[in-house]
């Protein structure tokens, strides 16, 4: 199982970036997938999900400011996140929940004038 996470960077506070992330090894389709956030000092954390019909799922911080979604045929996900903040600052992965869960490498977002 792979999952290649891209499309992170340094952007200014109220800006926007969309992360990618290509999947391999596995039936894609058929599973939910999320993306997780990890700043340091803290906890990783699952920050938005989506299921293999679509349905989604964020926390809090997320919410109205993130969004999960997939392509199927091109076994992508992607979140968009916009009007981010300082405290959004911080290395997300991909991730595929399971009895045997996987994590890709991480893409660094870096929110900063």
């Amino acid at each position: 199982v792979q999952l290649q996470a891209s499309g992170g960077g340094l952007v200014q506070p109220g800006g926007s970036l969309r992360l990618s992330c290509a999947a391999s090894g596995f039936i894609f389709k058929l599973n939910t997938v999320a993306w997780a956030r990890q700043s340091p000092g803290k906890q990783r954390e699952v920050v938005a999900t989506i299921t293999s019909t679509g349905g989604t799922n964020y926390t809090d911080s997320a919410k109205d400011r993130f969004t999960i979604s997939r392509d199927n045929a091109r076994r992508t996900v992607h979140l968009q996140l916009n009007n981010l903040k300082p405290e959004d600052t911080a290395v997300y992965y991909c991730h595929r929940p399971g009895a045997t869960a996987y994590w890709g490498q991480g893409t660094l977002v870096t929110v900063s004038a």
